[in-house]
């Protein structure tokens, strides 16, 4: 199985760019992560807004998804579903695994595992992905 951390990591979508990511691994089946949670993704109290967490899991649904598509073919996200477990402060550094649990010829479905570095659950994320 081809690693395509590098790939990803020089491609550098733009939004990966603004939520800080650095991809740590890319293969067939997984795509794995990591955010720092700075002030500006934050919501009051200082904790990482819901719409940054879903943010960071449709990057990485995404990014799983155009790692292996067939020339030409492009990706868009059709469904996602979050569920929040629990916080992740200011300052935490948060990891994304997102693994297949379909790879079909028109959709993929991924889910992503957000947890602190310390393996605290953050949110379950399910997305389904259109191939164009």
């Amino acid at each position: 199985m081809e690693d395509k951390t590098q790939f990803l990591n020089d491609r550098q979508l733009p939004f990966a760019k603004v939520l800080g990511l650095k991809f740590l691994a890319a293969t067939e089946t997984v795509v794995k992560a990591e955010m720092v949670v700075r002030p500006e993704l934050c919501t009051r109290p200082d904790i990482l807004h819901g719409g940054a967490v879903m943010a960071f899991a449709d990057t990485l649904g995404a990014a799983a998804t155009v790692v292996y598509l067939p020339e030409g073919k492009s990706t868009t996200t059709i469904e996602s579903k979050t569920n929040f477990v629990g916080p992740a402060p200011v300052g935490t550094k948060v990891i994304g695994e997102t693994t297949a649990i379909h790879k079909g010829r028109r959709t993929q479905v991924w889910t992503t595992r957000i947890t602190t570095a310390e393996g605290k659950l953050v949110a379950v994320v399910t997305q389904t992905q259109m191939v164009l």
